[in-house]
């Protein structure tokens, strides 16, 4: 009988020193391993690339243990993600204070910590590239995304948004979403510079916004009010107001502004 060969894509579990006898884990301790030790293979390979085995070896465990906890990898891929999801949603959470841009720029840090620790799960997942992935998986991503656009209007302070902010909110997510994807595979442009980038152009995109809602002037003016100069946002209007006094872009802006 053949026997089976490890994917090369799949990390082999890490060597650990003698340290005597183990103690032995309780169900609960157990589960908790197993899922941990998924989430971290999951993590680094596509998900369609762990087995069973890999796990099993990984976590120190027999196949059969891994199987008394679990039915089967797809109910422990759905246990990872769950554990997954729950870290990335709380990744937007920030309180409510100091400038938005700066509150922002620490989301998307924290943004892209995980993406860069999650980098071949993460991508299978968002593209749907996984077998493993299913209706599933997607509500899963779906949770993320909406406790992502509640906590950013919760940042923004709006009485009851409508559905131009709300769309502004949810394009933005999906903004992020595809810059991370971008990022991974080509790593060209620094994390740093895109970090800032999504956080101006969510700045932007609410400038934009407020043009079509006269409600939210008054929010972006507060907002923009605790900004400092050196923030992401005052960065965004200090290289605009450059871009703005080129003569050619300014004549033509004059133009457009006075026919308009």
């Amino acid at each position: 009988m053949a026997t089976r060969t490890r994917p090369r894509s799949t990390p082999a579990a890490p060597e650990r020193p003698d340290r005597g006898p183990r103690r032995r884990l309780s169900v609960d301790e157990r589960r908790e391993q197993l899922i941990e030790v998924a989430l971290d293979l999951f993590s680094r390979c596509a998900p369609d690339e762990v087995s069973i085995d890999d796990i099993a070896a990984a976590a120190g465990a027999s196949r059969p243990l891994v199987y008394h906890y679990f039915p089967g990898k797809q109910s422990l891929y759905e246990a990872a993600l769950r554990r997954a999801a729950d870290e990335l949603a709380g990744r937007f959470r920030e309180p409510a204070e100091g400038p938005l841009s700066e509150r922002l720029h620490r989301v998307m840090v924290r943004y892209f910590d995980f993406v860069d620790g999650h980098g071949p799960g993460f991508a299978a997942l968002l593209r749907g590239g996984s077998v493993a992935a299913g209706s599933w998986s997607g509500a899963v991503i779906d949770e993320v995304r909406r406790a992502a656009h509640d906590e950013i209007l919760a940042h923004l302070g709006a009485e009851d948004p409508g559905p131009r902010l709300r769309l502004t909110v949810r394009t933005w997510i999906a903004d992020a979403e595809i810059t991370a994807l971008a990022w991974l595979e080509d790593r060209s442009l620094s994390r740093e510079e895109l970090q800032l980038r999504l956080v101006q152009e969510f700045t932007a995109a609410l400038a934009v916004t407020a043009s079509r809602e006269p409600s939210l002037v008054p929010v972006l003016r507060g907002l923009l009010a605790e900004e400092s100069p050196s923030g992401p946002a005052g960065r965004l209007l200090a290289q605009l107001g450059g871009l703005l006094a080129d003569p050619g872009i300014a004549d033509a802006v004059g133009r457009l502004a006075a026919e308009g």
